[in-house]
């Protein structure tokens, strides 16, 4: 059911001890009881997926209860994981959501700011990086970002947050592209991969603002062993050069949303 995982990709290193112990249990207990066994006394606690009532939001019913329902599958899994890592950022994201949906309602489109949440959620990082890897990074001139740049990436911390994000490296996608979140404030970029720090970050007015840039994740330093041979940068369906900003371009779900 919950197998194939190599603890030691670095993309998982902030999640691998609880992933391990949660693991092994997971025959016996199920994704929900297996997480629990390593959360706090506190919320949040996980459930089964049936307890969240047919009429009721996602987001709402976590806000409602401090349980998180969660289906026996990686994704779910995987954002468990990330609960229990980063319950801070991951209760201010829910908050956010909550107040959106009772704003708002669920709606047939999200809007601005749950747009901005989910595509974090699932698809989010964050990047503690010198000046010069942000200014390769925002111009997305790759080369110069992966291989000229190359020694830099040590002085890096790099978080990969998003649960849909980590089934797509764990799938070994090599388009697995992070969207890397912006820091508030003018002229910010970088954001401590800590948990108050991110949850510091998410700042509704900021957040609508798309705060993001992409980032194909396999593309960073020792992430993956096929980019020692940097003809692995050649691949344009995955190191796409910046669009002509005149131009306008049909927009992909905000769960799919890759390097453009």
């Amino acid at each position: 059911m919950i197998s194939g995982v190599n603890w030691a990709e670095p993309w998982l290193a902030p999640y691998a001890g609880a992933g391990r112990c949660a693991q092994a249990v997971i025959p016996q207990l199920g994704v929900a009881g297996a997480l629990n066994t390593h959360g706090c006394a506190g919320p949040p606690r996980f459930v089964e997926q049936q307890a969240l009532p047919a009429n009721e939001a996602y987001e709402s019913f976590i806000a409602r209860t401090g349980t998180v329902p969660t289906r026996d599958n990686f994704h779910d899994f995987f954002n468990g994981l990330v609960w229990l890592a980063f319950p801070q950022a991951k209760r201010r994201l829910n908050d956010l959501q909550a107040a959106e949906i009772a704003r708002c309602g669920v709606g047939p489109t999200r809007g601005p700011v749950r747009d901005a949440l989910t595509l974090f959620d699932e698809n989010g990082a964050v990047l503690q990086a010198p000046s010069a890897l942000w200014e390769a990074l925002r111009a997305r001139d790759w080369l110069r970002l992966f291989v000229g740049q190359r020694a830099l990436w040590q002085q890096a911390r790099l978080l990969v947050f998003g649960h849909a994000l980590m089934e797509k490296l764990l799938a070994g996608r090599k388009d697995a592209t992070a969207h890397v979140l912006l820091a508030p404030g003018s002229g910010a970029f970088s954001i401590a991969p800590e948990d108050g720090a991110i949850a510091a970050a998410l700042q509704a007015g900021h957040l609508a603002q798309k705060p993001f840039t992409p980032l194909p994740i396999l593309g960073v330093p020792l992430w993956c062993a096929g980019n020692e041979d940097f003809c692995f940068y050649d691949d344009l369906r995955v190191f796409r050069p910046r669009r002509n900003p005149e131009k306008t371009t049909r927009k992909a779900p905000a769960h799919d949303r890759r390097a453009a």
